[in-house]
């Protein structure tokens, strides 16, 4: 499981506040000393005020982290974060004066540090508030959005639905409640939503809608065997939260890959259970990177899109492209794009060669597929450049360059429960199971095991690292 103060997006948050910090302390010097009047303006020689920009560089890093700078931009209103703001400079300011003290420095000019202090104050506010204000407009808009469901009716439950709809802007959409009453099916709970279903049925639920996330909002005690679906759901990678009831011991469940924490959810404190990589500000900078990335190299390989666009209608008659329904993150549908590379009808062809699949599990591959079209069609296939057209998949928002590779339907319904994790992450054009050697021998089962350890590990270096052995991968021709 990554952890959230390991990641690389952590550290380039940290960057940023650090060097707008150093900012802050250069402008505040030359403010004092060039630019204020003769009677307050100007600053000696001593002291050496690199010494003191050193000291105050390591005691805000210490600060910022010491007071909870770096918190979830979607579930904590912005007042924390300006307050955090505040208490980290304050903080920082006591941790130089006391290392001054100690290290007998005197003679610095209090109305520099004043001025600094204003100023990192304002800078710092003036980031986050940039990154709050465009991340609250990008969910208000529809992206980023985040499905829940509610497993409980009464007061509990309404104070969390009256929580989400007075912030809208946080993204988060209720669906539903669960309930273990069948006589409350249909019932209204607040706000026009209903109990759409029984806890008994829960597994069949995810595993044909979207849930991004489960929130217990009822005595746990009332639920018959409650651990099942706690393990339910972290199998399949949906993050659980609890309000609790401080009855919590009705529950004997141990996860096994997720993480427990406490946390405030809209302001309504609950536990959370999560098996997936948590840090917002990382899936953010990989999904614009994705974007990013996606652009370049659409635009740099326009003539290579046309050359083969070209070879495929003089070879086979039919579209250039073949879509085909596929679901991304917690099961949402999308139309992914490749270049086509069998008969126009190998849909309808697959039924009759069913019995032929290489593959165990729901998964259909072939090594000599009579379908492909000769030539050009296992040339894309070898090189797996029938998979640039995804690239407008990435620039739709419904992939990313890396993550594990969208499944069809059918498959899906076939999965085992642990199976579905994988749709815990927005797919990728690439993962593991691309680079890796033996890619084709691998079975079902170790290519669903290495989509949850591309999970489980996720970082953007690895996706880095993965991103360059796929060039090599297509470079050496590797794909079937």
């Amino acid at each position: 499981m990554l952890r959230e103060n390991g990641t690389l997006t952590l550290d380039l948050q940290k960057a940023l506040d650090v060097i707008i910090t150093v900012f802050s302390f250069i402008a505040a010097y030359f403010l004092k000393k060039y630019l204020l009047s003769k009677g307050v303006g100007g600053l000696s020689i001593a002291p050496n005020y690199y010494l003191i920009l050193m000291l105050i560089i390591i005691s805000w890093h210490i600060s910022f982290k010491w007071m909870g700078l770096y918190m979830s931009y979607r579930e904590r209103p912005f007042w924390d974060f300006f307050t955090a703001i505040v208490r980290s400079n304050l903080l920082g300011m006591i941790i130089v004066s006391i290392v001054m003290y100690a290290l007998h420095i005197q003679g610095v000019s209090r109305l520099l540090m004043g001025v600094f202090l204003v100023l990192n104050i304002c800078f710092l506010t003036l980031s986050k508030f940039v990154v709050f204000k465009t991340l609250e407009r990008l969910r208000t808009d529809g992206f980023n959005t985040r499905s829940v469901l509610i497993v409980g009716s009464k007061e509990r439950a309404k104070e969390v639905i009256r929580a989400i709809e007075k912030h809208k802007a946080t993204g988060y959409r209720v669906i539903g409640c669960f309930e273990v009453e069948e006589q409350l099916l249909g019932e209204t709970v607040e706000n026009g939503h209903k109990v759409i279903g029984l806890i008994r049925d829960l597994e069949t639920y995810l595993r044909h809608n979207i849930v991004d996330e489960l929130i217990f909002a009822m005595p746990l005690k009332k639920i018959k065997k409650g651990d099942r679906y706690l393990a339910l759901a972290e199998g399949m990678g949906i993050k659980v939260r609890i309000i609790p009831d401080w009855e919590i011991h009705y529950l004997m469940y141990r996860p096994n890959v997720a993480t427990i924490r406490f946390e405030s959810f809209l302001g309504v404190y609950n536990m959370s259970l999560q098996s997936t990589p948590r840090n917002e500000g990382a899936i953010l900078i990989k999904n614009v990177l994705g974007y990013v990335g996606a652009f370049i190299i659409t635009f740099l390989l326009l003539p290579v899109f046309i050359a083969i666009a070209v070879a495929i209608k003089r070879s086979s008659d039919g579209p250039v492209f073949y879509t085909q329904e596929r679901l991304g993150m917690n099961g949402r549908k999308f139309k992914l794009y490749k270049f086509r590379t069998m008969v126009n009808d190998a849909d309808k062809i697959r039924d009759a060669l069913e019995e032929q699949n290489e593959m165990d599990g729901p998964v259909f591959k072939m090594k000599n597929d009579p379908r492909i079209i000769p030539g050009v069609g296992e040339f894309l296939r070898k090189t797996s450049l029938d998979e640039l057209p995804q690239l407008f998949n990435v620039l739709k928002g419904q992939m990313c360059l890396v993550g594990p590779r969208p499944p069809i339907p059918k498959e899906v319904d076939e999965y085992s429960v642990w199976h579905r994790r994988r749709l815990s992450m927005k797919p990728g054009m690439t993962c593991l199971w691309q680079i890796a050697p033996n890619r084709n021998d691998l079975s079902f089962e170790e290519w669903m095991k290495l989509d949850l350890k591309y999970i489980d590990n996720w970082s953007l270096f690895n996706d880095f690292k993965i991103l360059v052995l796929t060039a090599r991968a297509v470079l050496t021709r590797s794909g079937r």
